[in-house]
């Protein structure tokens, strides 16, 4: 896949909105290390998020 690919992709963890193009966080997971992109929105409400690969949530 490529990088450009990869960008079209990128959703919000918590809304699954598409991001690209957008301010978001992007961070590991703490207990996998899987990569998690956030929304501002979501970001800033505080939402919860769940790690699509090991089911770690968090705020």
């Amino acid at each position: 896949m490529s990088q450009s690919e990869q960008r079209q992709e990128r959703q919000c963890v918590s809304c699954g909105i598409n991001i690209s193009g957008m301010s978001a966080a992007k961070f590991k997971c703490p207990d996998c290390g899987e990569l998690i992109f956030r929304c501002a929105t979501c970001r800033k409400q505080s939402n919860l998020y769940e790690c699509p690969d090991c089911g770690f949530r968090g705020p």
